[in-house]
Order: C-alpha cells, then structure tokens, then sequence
C-alpha cells in the first residue's frame, strides 16, 4: 500500500480508539487516580493543527516507556514526567532531564525566544543541582504549559518490557509512518508548529516531537498489531 493509504488507515484506528477510551485528554486534566493500563503507547496530537485532508487532527509525538529488560515505569509514570509537578518546590514545572520530550519543546523555545544566555545548561546532564533547576523554573513552566494543553490518546499494549515487545513495534512504526523526514511531506506542518525552530533537522523536517525512528521504513503489519490492542483497551 501507498504511504497516505497507510496513513489514513492509522488516523482511522485512532478515530476508532479515541471513540474506545471515550476521547482525548489533556494532561492539564489528568492524575494518577484515573484507570490507565500499567504499560501502553500514547500519541500527542497538535492543538490547532489537521490533516490536510480532513479534521482530524495532526500527530504530533509518539512514545512509550519500559522499552529496557528490567525497566518498572508504568505508562502513567512517564506521562506525569512529561506534564511535569503540579505543586511543591518546582510548582508547575517539571524535571526536563528526565524526559526527553520536556528538553525537546524547551530547546525550541530557547531558539525561538532567544535565551541562550538565560538557560546555558538546559539540556545537560542527567541531573541538575536544586538551584540549577529554580533557575530553569520559568522556562519548564512553559514547557508545562505547551505539553499540557496537547490533546493526546494512549492503547493498552501489556506485555514485559524489552526492545522487541510490541509496544516497542508500534511506536517504532507509527513514528516512521507518520514521519516526513527526507521524504514527501504528507499533511506538513503549520509554519507556526513550534518543531520548525528546533535545532534538531530530525525534528524540523519529521513533524514530530521525534528524533529516533523517524529516519527508517515502517512495516504496515504493525497496524494490525494496533487494530487487535485498541480493542482491549479501555477508559481511564
């Protein structure tokens, strides 16, 4: 099948999952009392953004978590990561060193914004003194503020961790799918998709808050893979 063959039956397996877990949700509104499943594959879609063909809307980032023999994080455990703190010393902020797509949309406000000079050391290192992270606090908050505001969708995919498990298949091939990395952009960006000032090429040019996979060829198999989970996954 063609490329935008392959694409239309993914937003429509999506169509079919958000109707499946009763709709999309902002991280803005979501806590960890809610029923999410222990592991899964989320897809963050753009606020203002749709396929050039219709109104669905664009896929922006797509990630999964416990991809590591021996890794214990469960879906909502890196989705919190990725909203960030809601209250406490680092209060509507969040820790971008312990996700990537934190770094990621703050990297591209520093370029968009120009502050270099105000956030030298964001990016580095693994973990950041107390005072480095209060001095990083404004710039998380907004990176708080665009991650939370994105509609966003996750399927329950519970098998054990490793980098052969199927969560590990259909992120992999939803990103190289949905990708426009040095290939014909299929529904292309808005000029105002924060990506495009992101100095990652991968980033720019993909679409996506991605960098791995977004280089390689998908296998359409791994939507039948999708089809079978998005029936066993359930409401929060």
């Amino acid at each position: 099948m063609e490329r935008n063959a392959l694409l239309d039956r993914l937003y429509s397996l999506l169509d079919d999952l958000e109707r499946q877990v009763g709709g999309m949700q902002r991280l803005g509104d979501c806590d960890g009392y809610m029923d999410w499943p222990d592991r899964g594959v989320y897809f963050f879609f753009a606020t203002d953004e749709y396929r050039t063909n219709g109104d669905k809307r664009r896929l922006t980032r797509v990630g999964t978590h416990a991809v590591s023999d021996g890794s214990d994080t469960s879906l909502w455990n890196r989705l919190r990561t990725h909203r960030g703190a809601l209250s406490g010393t680092y209060e509507d902020g969040g820790n971008h060193r312990g996700s990537v797509f934190r770094e990621r949309v703050g990297e591209a406000l520093i370029e968009r914004h120009d502050l270099h000079d105000d956030y030298p050391e964001w990016g580095h290192g693994s973990s950041a003194s107390r005072d480095r992270r209060l001095a990083e606090l404004d710039l998380e908050r907004r990176v708080s503020d665009y991650i939370r505001e994105l509609p966003f969708l996750w399927v329950k995919i519970d098998d054990e961790p490793s980098s052969d498990s199927d969560r590990a298949y259909v992120e992999r091939n939803t990103i190289a799918l949905a990708s426009n990395y040095r290939r014909e952009a299929i529904d292309p960006r808005a000029d105002g998709w924060l990506g495009t000032d992101s100095p990652s090429e991968k980033i720019r040019n993909s679409g996506l808050w991605n960098v791995d996979h977004v280089d390689e060829s998908s296998d359409p198999a791994f939507l039948d893979r999708l089809a079978g989970a998005i029936e066993e996954t359930g409401p929060p």
